[in-house]
């Protein structure tokens, strides 16, 4: 479902410098799998997100859904593809909080067809098994910080994306939400999904089929876990 060849990536720096963030990255997640990536603050764990999920363009390298080449494509028909193929599950939540919880979730339902009715009552259903159907009229001010991420998590998943991206998803949560976010992210490779999760978390490590750890822009593949970490 998702692959990145040789992908590279740099910023301007302040003075004017070029920093490098990837450095020919290189990854492939089938549908059905669940890709962790782990490594320290600054060693491009959320770049490479951006890049897979068509937030940033790469500045070399190449992102591929499926057969699709959608890194050479426009930036208007990556929004398009986008809207259709991913999901977004950030740490932060980013729910508009001029909006209501269902109101939020139904956002993503610009990229899908079928009537509004039909987005409605999906989107109902998915509030419904996260545990927060009873909260749809209320704003993001008015919600929990695990109930924020609930709802976050049904706006990621309204389409039924068969790819699923998050990044540090549990990172605002305490423990206990922070599993069952983490449990809906297993739910949904084992739905056939493409998950990649960007985390500190240990306990995400449970069912992944791959483990990577980036650092200094270069993506490694773990075939066993420390044992510390185990």
């Amino acid at each position: 479902m998702l692959r990145a060849q040789r992908v590279v990536k740099s910023y301007r720096g302040p003075s004017g410098a070029t920093i490098p963030v990837l450095a020919g990255v290189d990854l492939s997640v089938r549908a059905g799998e669940l890709a962790v990536v782990r490594g320290a603050s600054g060693s491009g764990k959320s770049t490479l997100l951006n890049v897979l999920g068509l937030l940033e363009d790469t500045d070399g390298g190449d992102v591929w859904y499926g057969d699709a080449r959608v890194s050479a494509l426009s930036r208007s028909a990556q929004s398009r593809q986008r809207g259709r193929s991913v999901g977004f599950v950030f740490q932060s939540f980013l729910l508009l909080s001029s909006l209501t919880a269902l109101d939020n979730v139904l956002l993503a339902g610009r990229y899908v067809g079928g009537s509004g009715r039909e987005i409605r009552e999906r989107a109902r259903a998915l509030l419904a098994e996260l545990g927060v159907a009873h909260r749809w009229d209320h704003y993001p001010a008015q919600l929990s910080g695990g109930e924020q991420q609930r709802v976050a998590f049904c706006r990621a998943v309204l389409n039924d994306p068969p790819l699923l991206l998050a990044d540090e998803p549990t990172g605002n949560l305490d423990d206990d939400n922070g599993r069952v976010i983490l449990a809906q992210l297993r739910a949904r490779a084992a739905r056939g999904a493409a998950v990649v999760i960007v985390t500190h978390r240990l306990d995400a490590l449970e069912g992944a089929d791959a483990v990577y750890h980036i650092e200094e822009g270069v993506l490694r593949q773990r075939t066993s876990l420390p044992a510390k970490e185990r």
